[in-house]
This record gives C-alpha cells, sequence and structure tokens, in this order.
C-alpha cells in the first residue's frame, strides 16, 4: 500500500476566505432582521458547508427555514462571493500552495478538492488561479447532503478518483487529507483517511490534538516528509 492521492480543503487550506464568508454571512442575517453574534461564525461554521451554517444560524434564532428559503439564502451568499472576489486584484491563495501541488503532481499523486463549499465558488477560485487542471476530482457542498464532519465528501472523493482511475484501486487508507479545522480533520478520519492539520486558521496546539500531523503552514510540507509521515501512519494498527 502506498501514497496515491492528496485530499485538500478548500477555504482555510486554499484561499484565505474565512473573513470574507464571516462578512458575508453576517449580511445575510442583517439583511433577515437578524443580529449576528461576536465569534459565531467561527464556532458554527467553520469547516462547514453554508448550507448546513445558515440553517444552524437561523435555527437559533428561531428561524426555521424552508429548503427554498434556504436554497434561495445560499444563492445570495454566491453571488455576493463572486462579487467580492471581482473586486481583488489578487485572489488570497495561502502561500506554499502552487509549490506543494506542482511537487504532488510532479510525484504522480492525485490531487482532489473536498470542501463544503460550492462548486461555483470552488471552480471560480481554481480557474482564475490557474489550477483547476491539476485537480481529477472536486466534491463540493452542492455535491453531498451531509456536511463536515460526516465523511460523505471525503468518501465520495475516493469513489470519484477510482471512476476516472480505475487501476488505481484507490481506498481511503492510500489518501491523505489536507484540513484547517477541526469538522474536516473528523470528516476525513472518519473516512479511514490520514489528516495533515494546517494551523492557518485555529491554533497550532489545538489541531496537533486532533489531527494525525500538523504543521504552521503548507510550506513546511515537503514531500520526502509527507511519504514518510503516510508510510509511518500505515504500520499503525487500523482503529475499529
Amino acid at each position: 500500500m502506498s501514497l496515491k492521492a492528496i485530499l485538500f480543503d478548500f477555504n482555510g487550506v486554499i484561499i484565505n476566505d474565512e473573513s470574507i464568508h464571516e462578512e458575508l454571512i453576517n449580511e445575510l442575517l442583517l439583511a433577515e432582521n437578524l443580529r449576528p453574534k461576536k465569534g459565531e461564525f467561527w464556532q458554527i461554521c467553520l469547516g462547514r458547508s453554508d448550507r448546513a451554517c445558515i440553517a444552524e444560524l437561523f435555527a437559533l434564532r428561531g428561524r426555521f427555514l424552508t429548503e427554498e428559503a434556504l436554497n434561495s439564502l445560499i444563492a445570495c451568499k454566491a453571488i455576493a462571493y463572486q462579487e467580492r472576489l471581482a473586486t481583488l486584484n489578487k485572489l488570497p491563495i495561502f502561500l506554499g500552495v502552487e509549490d506543494l501541488i506542482f511537487k504532488l503532481r510532479g510525484a504522480q499523486l492525485k490531487l482532489a478538492v473536498v470542501s463544503g463549499a460550492l462548486r461555483s465558488e470552488v471552480e471560480l477560485v481554481l480557474n482564475r488561479a490557474n489550477m483547476a487542471q491539476h485537480f481529477s476530482a472536486i466534491v463540493a457542498g452542492d455535491d453531498i447532503s451531509a456536511s463536515k464532519p460526516e465523511p460523505d465528501g471525503y468518501l465520495l472523493a475516493v469513489e470519484r478518483l477510482n471512476q476516472q482511475y480505475p487501476e488505481l484501486n484507490l481506498t481511503p487508507r492510500d489518501c491523505l487529507a489536507i484540513e484547517d479545522t477541526p469538522a474536516g480533520i473528523q470528516a476525513a478520519q472518519r473516512a479511514g483517511i490520514q489528516v495533515v492539520g494546517i494551523a492557518n486558521t485555529y491554533p497550532f496546539h489545538m489541531l496537533q490534538r486532533q489531527a494525525d500531523w500538523t504543521v504552521d503552514d503548507l510550506r513546511d510540507v515537503e514531500l520526502d516528509r509527507l511519504k514518510e509521515f503516510f508510510q509511518r501512519c500505515l504500520s499503525q494498527p487500523i482503529p475499529g
């Protein structure tokens, strides 16, 4: 068994846009005559899909949304996100992302994105950053009904990579996930995937207690160290 695929989270790993999402969620609440609460976005929304985040924020305020109303709010936020990115001269891509992708592709590893973000948002960023061609699969928030920390997105990514490359015989144990939130770490681990935690969003010490390996940022993820970490994880018994 060897390392065959790297599965990237999106917000907080590839693009530094969590503050943008927080602003847009707050604007959405205000437009519905609801008051944002300090720190609530970070407690409820980080690592989760817009669907899960918005539904819970409204429910906490006694507003239970119909599917139609929820879809409308998600669509409004998606438009606002695209408009906000259009005002930026340069996308806030994290340092080290492009270099790491180049090294991973050079090592013939398959890459995928597993995110709670909408597909339109993921594709917008990857296309504008000239990275889309490197990812063989994208699992976005509109592909699954269960948000992280449920493992559905990661399991679907493995399935889609196998559909494209049946010769891989890919299993979760052949993959590594790169995540920046507890919800994302739990999702990957529940799918049976080892996780590298990136301290972009949460403190290093917090992720260190949950991820299998933790680094300060992607510039610390060297290919040799990545493979060494993966082989060390393989020598450990499967929980069960």
